[in-house]
């Protein structure tokens, strides 16, 4: 079934809305919200004697060519010590306005997250805030939390601190353009030279960035690529599925919100404070992550290790740069979703596998996730020397409610890219392509095509394969009003391994 008429944009939005209410989120903000969102006077003011103000320095954000909501600022300076650096960054104060109890974090505890669909983004908190009075925006003041650390030249953090500081963007950057100057690839920014000092910032970052990076990946973190798409509309029709660039600057926000989310996480533990932990366990299917591994000519141990299998990541990458995305791929679903975690003091602590940290916690971007949200109050109360705001019984609910309503959302979000792809591959039934496996259970077999790179279900010949087996297909059928794409296997010959008698594949029960 396809959309005839080419009003891609609303059958998208459709399936969107449907979704989110069959997931338990609310696609629209109660009448209560965003009454309260309208009657907030202003920005946050400073309270008390301890927020420094540090609108003078040369912050920026880096972001997407389209945000709005912006949640971090990012700024670096040399420190005393030789070879070290002091980088700074500014995280909007969302709980100055989003108080417990309100009709707005009722709303945001309810989804937990905003929702990214082709068509729009259902953002977590009403646009008032999370775009103009909680967002960094360019030249305004923004009270923020200011969270300060200090990089030798082997990329250790070596000293660190949290405290509420004013601030002023003053620059609001794109990763596309960015990324193109920092890499040698494009003209420096005209936001960047508009800025005295702000060039020299932006490598002086860069170049810290790298630093920790490295360090990092010396511990075991792990060096993936994936391939990420956006839906192109022209007009109301999706005329293409764009992929996003990796790029230095995307990479320079990456090190830094690790290394930040490790400072807090670290200074909550600290002062024997709750944290709710971003973790990655152990992979269960390790033996699969060996065994492509093996196929690959590439030995790895019986038992996890992080450092081992990032080794064979960067050999494999340098190796095979082209495929590089369609492994990490593999490993990524192999390794298995990340989850939410509330640990008390004198428990042990659960790490993020492929972080290779210990310390993490998610709390850079509270226009955005709840977590974020749950994570600042936490922070304000150790700040001020007060008691935890959460019992444990009631953070270890949120961990659990914030991992499941996250998981809900990935799903509305998954369903509609693929309905968007759906839209695109609608009039190439009976074309051929060239994939890789992505996900092999129970429930089915799926594959991933790489141009245009898309996933659909296997609905014939699936038998034997598993994550990462490399398969050609053939397109049977597209349904964007429920996000499917169907394909059958073909034979190295060329012909498909289980010929469908019709260009449509019968009705089936909705999928899991």
């Amino acid at each position: 079934m396809t959309n005839r008429n080419g009003q891609h944009r609303t059958l998208l939005l459709r399936v969107a809305r449907r979704a989110m209410i069959e997931h338990g989120l609310e696609p629209d903000f109660p009448a209560e919200a965003l009454a309260e969102a309208e009657e907030i006077p202003g920005p946050a003011k400073p309270r008390g004697d301890g927020v420094r103000d540090l609108t003078k320095l040369a912050w920026c954000s880096i972001d997407n060519d389209d945000s709005r909501d912006l949640d971090q600022l990012t700024v670096a300076e040399p420190a005393a010590k030789n070879g070290a650096f002091t980088i700074r960054v500014a995280v909007a104060y969302v709980i100055a306005l989003v108080k417990p109890g309100s009709a707005l974090d009722d709303h945001a505890v309810r989804n937990t997250t905003s929702i990214y669909t082709p068509p729009k983004v259902f953002p977590m908190l009403p646009e008032r805030l999370s775009t103009d009075l909680t967002s960094l925006g360019e030249g305004v003041d923004r009270l923020a939390l200011e969270v300060e650390f200090t990089v030798d030249a082997g990329g250790t953090i070596v000293a660190s601190a949290i405290q509420p500081a004013m601030v002023r963007n003053k620059a609001k950057l794109a990763y596309s353009s960015v990324g193109a100057w920092l890499e040698g690839q494009g003209p420096m920014p005209p936001a960047v030279a508009a800025v005295p000092g702000l060039a020299e910032n932006l490598k002086m970052q860069d170049h810290i960035a790298q630093t920790l990076r490295t360090r990092r990946h010396e511990h075991g973190a792990l060096d993936l690529e994936t391939i990420e798409v956006r839906a192109h509309f022209e007009g109301e029709t999706v005329a293409a599925l764009l992929p996003e660039r990796r790029s230095r600057s995307k990479e320079l926000i990456e090190d830094f919100m690790i290394a930040a989310n490790g400072v807090i996480a670290g200074f909550l533990a600290g002062r024997r404070f709750p944290v709710m932990r971003r973790v990655v366990r152990t992979p269960e299917r390790w033996p699969r992550i060996v065994e492509i591994a093996r196929e690959l000519g590439e030995s790895l141990p019986a038992e996890p290790d992080p450092r081992a299998l990032n080794l064979f990541l960067l050999k494999r990458r340098a190796l095979d740069p082209l495929r590089f995305p369609d492994l990490s791929l593999s490993i990524i679903k192999l390794l298995g979703r990340g989850e939410y975690v509330a640990t008390f003091p004198g428990q042990g602590v659960m790490g993020h596998f492929g972080l290779a940290v210990t310390e993490y916690t998610h709390s850079t971007a509270p226009n955005r996730r709840y977590p974020d949200v749950i994570t600042q109050r936490l922070l304000e109360a150790a700040i001020a020397g007060g008691a935890a705001p959460f019992r444990p019984d009631q953070l270890q609910a949120l961990a659990i409610h914030c991992t499941k309503k996250e998981d809900d959302a990935q799903k509305v979000e998954r369903l509609t890219r693929k309905a968007a792809a759906a839209c695109l591959l609608s009039d190439r039934i009976g074309a051929e392509f060239d994939g890789i496996v992505t996900g092999a259970s129970a429930k089915g077999t799926w594959a991933r095509i790489l141009d245009p790179p898309v996933e659909g279900r296997l609905e014939h010949g699936a038998e034997g394969l598993d994550v990462g087996d490399r398969v050609r297909v053939k397109l049977i059928h597209t349904d964007p009003e429920r996000g499917f794409i169907d394909f059958v296997r073909v034979s190295p010959r060329g012909s498909s391994v289980v010929e469908s008698p019709s260009r449509r594949a019968p009705p089936r029960m909705p999928r899991p």
